[in-house]
């Protein structure tokens, strides 16, 4: 694929990608000081993450309390909203990284956020793992004349391959990934990117790491990952969920140096730890974690980690209603919708079965959409 007129794949230099994601704290003057430092480690892009809040949560998802030692508010939405740049500031934010020279991209979270980045005409949009099952999402992301960069975590197997064939004939890149913040080594499952590689063959295979350290994001770039993307932070002490698994400046640019040094190897994969042995320092080493790290595994492996669990309940996105439906009535595709919701409902993996289902009884907007709700059963067999 190509990026900003760049290839993108095997042969190429890695694309490296620093997630500043929300660990702006809310403040422009601080995503402007991440972006610099980001550009003097030597990255090929910074990334944001954009949500335009009542198309990504119910009502009731921003209205819940949220008071702990992280918050930027007394509820979830008056948290989020502090952390929000406005199209205006992405638009800022983009001139700003434009000048200095380096690549600005982000997440869409929602419809809505992915039509104003598609304007912004970025280089690529990224789909995050909490919309890898969002099937309208991705289908109106697949339309786009945008390269898109799709992680996959927290989705099975059956998932991953439905995602490789909403986007044939696409220019797209799918990224393992393990939404854990951090990820334990024993849960990373490294070696799905050469089983990705063997099944995608016609698309860029990546790695978007939670791990804490380096060794996993570079044992990921010999195993044939050609993105990488990890967040970044200049301070791991910051208020937010998100610094303690991300790389401060110093970490980052070691872990530049070393995917440099590595990228165009060829290595065999069991001889994978005696070069990282070799390759990195010693505090950046450790042979028993990527010995947990690059256990063998199969495709069955790749389904909801115990280790996403948490991730999965507190942003995992539902099924919905996107307007008042009365009983009797039979559901279209203007009825139904994809937001995180409280409580959970269906997963977004349904939305084809539920469309044409008549509801047992009236529902109203906003709701998340349960299986009692309509007339059918569901199992988790469904492709």
């Amino acid at each position: 694929m190509k990026i900003f007129g760049r290839d993108v794949g095997d042969g190429y230099p890695v694309f490296i990608i620093a997630e500043i994601g929300q660990n702006h704290q809310g403040s422009m003057e601080v995503a402007k000081e991440m972006i610099v430092r980001a550009k003097e480690i030597g990255v090929d892009c910074i990334k944001f993450q954009k949500s335009c809040l009542p198309a990504k949560f119910t009502r009731k998802a921003l209205e819940r309390s949220y008071t702990g030692e992280n918050s930027w508010g007394r509820t979830y939405g008056e948290h989020k909203t502090h952390l929000e740049f406005s199209l205006s500031d992405y638009r800022a934010l983009q001139k700003f990284c434009s000048d200095i020279g380096i690549l600005f991209s982000a997440s869409a979270m929602d419809p809505i956020s992915l039509e104003h980045l598609t304007e912004l005409q970025l280089p690529f949009i990224k789909i995050g793992s909490g919309d890898a099952d969002n099937i309208p999402l991705l289908r109106k992301a697949a339309v786009t004349d945008i390269p898109l960069v799709i992680s996959t975590g927290m989705q099975s197997w059956d998932q991953v391959q439905h995602i490789y064939s909403i986007f044939k004939n696409k220019p797209i890149a799918l990224l393992h990934c393990v939404s854990a913040y951090p990820t334990p080594p024993s849960e990373s499952l490294l070696k799905l990117i050469p089983l990705y590689k063997r099944y995608f063959p016609d698309i860029v295979i990546g790695y978007s790491g939670h791990e804490l350290g380096l060794q996993l994001t570079l044992a990921s770039v010999l195993l044939g990952a050609r993105i990488v993307e990890r967040h970044f932070t200049l301070d791991k002490d910051w208020k937010g969920t998100d610094h303690k698994a991300s790389l401060d400046p110093a970490e980052f640019g070691r872990l530049v140096g070393y995917i440099r040094c590595v990228e165009n190897l060829r290595v065999n994969h069991e001889n994978i730890i005696n070069l990282l042995s070799k390759t990195l320092n010693e505090t950046d080493y450790n042979r028993d974690e990527l010995l947990l790290a690059l256990k063998q595994v199969s495709a069955s492996d790749r389904k909801l980690l115990g280790s996403e669990v948490a991730c999965h309940s507190k942003l995992g996105k539902s099924l919905v209603f996107m307007r008042d439906v009365l009983e009797g009535q039979s559901l279209t595709a203007a009825d139904v919708g994809v937001k995180v919701s409280e409580p959970h409902g269906l997963a977004p993996i349904w939305f084809d079965r539920v469309l044409g289902l008549k509801v047992v009884h009236t529902c109203r907007q906003d709701e998340p959409i349960q299986e009692g709700d309509v007339a059918m059963r569901f199992s988790s067999d469904l492709y």
